[in-house]
Order: structure tokens, then C-alpha cells, then sequence
């Protein structure tokens, strides 16, 4: 996974770099089989200015063969900016890997060796399993 750092009114030094790159990298290391390139893009919005949440960190990741996922978070301080969209990018990837898992679907078969064996055994067996756990389900209720 390839992290690239861009800022824009704030001083990109090589040790800020270094320490964005190492929090995403931390953060997003489960990921990193997932993501191709992550783009980080940091800019305080009022300059020189003082201000409430001007500190603002977008990150951009690039999943492998899926489009793009941004997200943005402003803040009073370039750290808790950073922090805030490294968290919601994870999250974003955590919801994003969940709905491409493969879940297992019941197809309303048994798959069980012995049917193909004996099979009227088997489900005469489960069956009768099944009428003796609600026999018993009724007679303590």
C-alpha cells in the first residue's frame, strides 16, 4: 500500500510526513492487502488565521478493483485532524470488506456424508430428532 502525503498552506516536512504516513499506516495496516494507494491531503483552511476546526485531513484510498473512498474530517489541531479521518476511513473499509464477504447461504439442503450412504435412514434419524426435541419443548412449556 503506497501512502502519499500532499499539503496545501501548511509545511510539509519530511517528518510530517513520516508521521502521517506511520498513523494511516497503523491504523489501516489490516487493509493493506485490500488497498492499492492512499492519497492524504492536509490544508488549513484559514491560513494564518486563528481559528475553531480550520485544520482539515481528507484521505483518499484506492481499493483494488473497486472506485475510490474519500472521507474528510476538520479539527482545531492538525493531529485530532488526522485522527478523526483515519478512523473514518477505517471504518469506511471495515463496512466496505463486510458487504463484499462471502456469507454462507443456506441452500435447504442437508449436506451430510452418510445420506449418500443411507439415506432414508438419516432423514428418518433427523426427523425423528426434530419430533423428540419438540415433544420435549412442549412438555415443559
Amino acid at each position: 500500500m503506497q501512502i502519499h502525503v500532499r499539503s496545501n498552506h501548511i509545511e510539509g516536512s519530511v517528518r510530517l510526513q513520516e508521521w502521517v504516513s506511520a498513523t494511516v499506516t497503523e491504523r489501516l495496516d489490516r487493509f493493506e492487502d485490500f488497498l492499492t494507494r492512499v492519497e492524504v491531503y492536509l490544508s488549513d483552511e484559514n491560513g494564518n488565521k486563528t481559528g475553531g476546526a480550520d485544520k482539515r485531513c481528507q484521505i483518499e484510498a484506492r481499493p483494488k478493483g473497486h472506485q475510490s473512498i474519500s472521507v474528510t474530517h476538520k479539527a482545531s489541531s492538525l493531529d485530532l485532524a488526522v485522527d478523526g479521518a483515519t478512523e473514518k476511513m477505517r471504518h469506511a473499509l471495515e463496512h466496505m470488506v463486510g458487504k463484499l464477504e462471502v456469507r454462507p447461504v443456506s441452500t435447504g439442503h442437508i449436506d451430510d456424508p452418510r445420506l449418500s450412504e443411507e439415506p432414508e435412514q438419516v432423514t428418518e434419524a433427523l426427523l425423528q430428532e426434530e419430533f423428540l426435541a419438540n415433544e420435549e419443548a412442549l412438555s415443559r412449556g
